[in-house]
Order: structure tokens, then sequence, then C-alpha cells
């Protein structure tokens, strides 16, 4: 990922490098999702000795591993450029622990940033030469940009609807790691009931994921997870515990309505959410996806090879780590 962005220009090497160097990784979820279910699906044992036959998978990839780490590889790209644009137009000042991009290089170079790992990842796309998985990635950068409009420019009584909140978190959390994994299937060459079954784990896992990233703005430490709390409240953004904190506290609407604007509305629903059961019913949530992300693992075509088992394994502790986590 490190050769994929680089570049000849130092300003443009410098800003699209900014969270591929060492230290500031971030938690690199999602390809480790797709090695691990492109793993899960993989017989080693029918070549041989099973460790001789991971040994050598490990060391020499054939075109079918190489082309779904290529695949990895570009969901994160994809990830990160999103981060990019995202934190020009929240105007965050920090991510992953460190001073947000755009602070250091001002706002028109991380968003070129942004869109330079777009292309690159568009490029390495194109060169899977298959139509499927491209379609299917390219739905993904159209659902992240459907998601941020669609907060962006939601009508006063949208930002109550739950329906309005689980779409838009869909398209801007849920689909790349869904879509992604679907693809890492198909690249793998397994039937389209398989690939749908890869989707509902994303899918779900994805939804597990905010709704924690819900819980944490509200009940996690800023210096763990390196940014601030309640930023969704300060941007304006009503997630799951203040939309069920709503339904005990009915003076939030107003506050939801007009986007936490006035002076002392965020610390007010601060206070309602604390004071209603919004927080824990999202982790309720949280955990039936996760749940849901599990029942898709042991759906998958039955296999008799240790290692894909162990990964198999690996996607339901990922499941659950998803709700279990603290930043």
């Amino acid at each position: 990922m490190r050769q994929a962005v680089t570049s000849e220009v130092p300003a443009l090497a410098t800003a699209a490098e900014y969270f591929f160097k060492v230290g500031a990784e971030g938690k690199r979820m999602r390809p480790t999702v797709l090695l691990l279910m492109a793993s899960a699906l993989t017989d080693l044992s029918s070549g041989g000795a099973d460790a001789l036959s991971r040994a050598r998978a490990a060391s020499v990839p054939d075109d079918t591993r190489r082309r779904q780490q290529r695949l990895a590889e570009i969901t994160e790209l994809i990830h990160v450029a999103s981060l990019l644009h995202d934190d020009v137009l929240d105007s965050a000042a920090t991510r992953r622990g460190l001073r947000a991009l755009n602070l250091e290089v001002g706002n028109k170079l991380a968003i070129l940033a942004g869109d330079f790992l777009l292309a690159r990842a568009s490029v390495t796309l194109a060169s899977l030469r298959n139509t499927e998985v491209i379609e299917l990635l390219s739905r993904v950068l159209e659902h992240l940009v459907t998601g941020e409009v669609m907060q962006m420019t939601a009508k006063p009584e949208r930002l109550m609807s739950f329906d309005h909140y689980f779409q838009k978190t869909y398209f801007k959390t849920a689909s790349l790691i869904a879509n992604s994994a679907k693809a890492i299937v198909l690249l793998g060459g397994h039937d389209t009931e398989t690939a749908s079954h890869a989707y509902d784990y994303g899918r779900h896992l994805g939804l597990a994921f905010q709704f924690q990233d819900d819980v944490l703005d509200f009940v996690g430490s800023g210096s763990v997870l390196g940014k601030p709390t309640l930023g969704d409240l300060k941007e304006g953004i009503a997630t799951a515990p203040v939309l069920f904190a709503a339904e005990e506290h009915p003076q939030l609407s107003a506050l939801i309505e007009r986007r936490f604007k006035h002076v002392g509305d965020v610390e007010l629903a601060h206070d309602l959410v604390k004071r209603s059961d919004g927080i824990e019913r999202t982790k309720e949530l949280a955990r039936e996806h996760s749940a849901l992300a599990v029942k898709a693992v042991e759906a998958l075509p039955s296999i008799d090879c240790p290692h894909a088992l162990r990964c198999r394994k690996g996607l339901k502790e990922l499941a659950h780590m998803a709700v279990n986590r603290i930043k």
C-alpha cells in the first residue's frame, strides 16, 4: 500500500502517504477482513501437507491470491481517501491521534490527496479486469458520496428518521466492506450464494462497527479514540443514541431538527442521552448486527481445511471485537 501511494511530486507524496506511514496506519480492519474471507474459502490442504501448502501460499501467492490482495489494497485506499475528504468537510482537527491532514497541508491539498488515492485505487481496480468487481467497487464510491450528501442536505423531519439514519450509515460505512467482501469471493471463483453470504457478513460487520462508534462518541475517551468525543453532536449529526433518547425525551426533537446549532444544544443533548436508554439500546443494536455477521460466516460452504477454519474463527472474533472495542 505504501508503494501504491508514492508520487514524484513531493507535496502530493507527503499528503498521500500521511495515513500510510508507520504509526498512522489505523486498525487496517478492512484489508484484514478481506484476506481472512479469501482464506476462509480456500482449501490449502488439498495440495499436500497443510503446513507446507500454507507456507507456499504465503511466500509465493498464486494469481488469484495476488488479485485478492490487490482488492484489499484498493479497499483501504478508498477508505483513507474518504477520511481525508470527510475531515475537510467536517473541519476535523485530529484523526488517528494525529493532526488532521487538512490542518497540516490545507484543505485544497488534502482534497487532492484524497482524489489521488481514489485515482490510484481506480487504476489498480481496472487492472483486475473483472467487470462485476469493478461495478461493485464503483457502486461503493457512489454510495460514499450519496451518504455524505444525505447527511448534509437532509430536511429537518428526515433527521428524526431511523430509516434515513440506517440508509446513510450503510452508504457511508457498511457498503465498502460489504461489497468488497462480495468482490473478494467472486475473485476467488466462488458461486453467487457464497458471495451473498460474504456481502451479508460485511454489511452487518460494518453496521455493528458504526453503531459501536456511535456509542464511543458518548462514552469513550478522546485520547484513546484519537479524536474528540461528542464529535457528531458538534457537527449537527443525530446518531442512534440520540434518536433512541428522543423517544424518551421529546424535547430532543427540536434540537435534532436544528442540528444542535443553538448555544447549549450539544450539552443539553448529551445530558438527555445520558439520562435515557439510548446508549444501551445502541449497544444492543450493535450486538444484533454482530450476531448476524457471525451467522453469515456459519452459512459459508463447509470446508475441511484447518487454516480456512481458523480464518472463519478470526472473522467471528472480529465481529465480536467490533462491539467490545474501546477505540
